[in-house]
């Protein structure tokens, strides 16, 4: 079940909403618009209800730690993820707030695939949650990019 939400929310759902929008549309701004909904909103709002009603799945499932003493920091690091996605989830009524909310959503993808790569023993979950967290960051950057003018 994890690996087919990450797919669709990372991959086939913003894609699709793209593709059924485009019609003289700036296909980059309609794509990232999509991806802050889906890949930034609902991604991260699922996974911070996640982290915070159950975190010892993101403990012993993506981080391999056993330790009920973890259970706390990754209940505090869903309320952070909670919050990320709703601004995502937000932005669909609230165009503004698509930069910022791929500013916040690009870094936090950014910086999580680089812990992911620090693990010297990643399991298929966080092999997963690396590589589509440095899809998103490259997907965010590109966009953030086009929006600034600069490609």
């Amino acid at each position: 079940m994890y690996f087919a939400i990450v797919i669709l929310l990372l991959g086939v759902l913003p894609i699709g909403a793209t593709l059924l929008h485009i019609g003289g549309a700036d296909t980059l701004l309609l794509l990232g618009k999509w991806y802050v909904f889906f890949a930034v909103g609902v991604r991260l709002l699922l996974a911070g209800i996640r982290q915070m009603a159950t975190p010892h799945f993101t403990a012993r499932e993506i981080f391999a730690i056993d330790d009920p003493k973890a259970l706390a920091i990754v209940r505090e690091l869903g309320f952070g993820t909670f919050s990320i996605g709703t601004i995502g989830i937000a932005s669909l009524w609230l165009p503004g707030w698509i930069p910022p909310a791929a500013v916040a959503g690009g870094l936090f993808y950014g910086l999580a695939g680089v812990v992911h790569v620090a693990q010297p023993h990643r399991n298929a979950k966080e092999n997963l949650a690396m590589i589509t967290d440095f899809l998103a960051f490259a997907v965010l950057a590109v966009f953030l990019a086009h929006v600034a003018g600069l490609i």
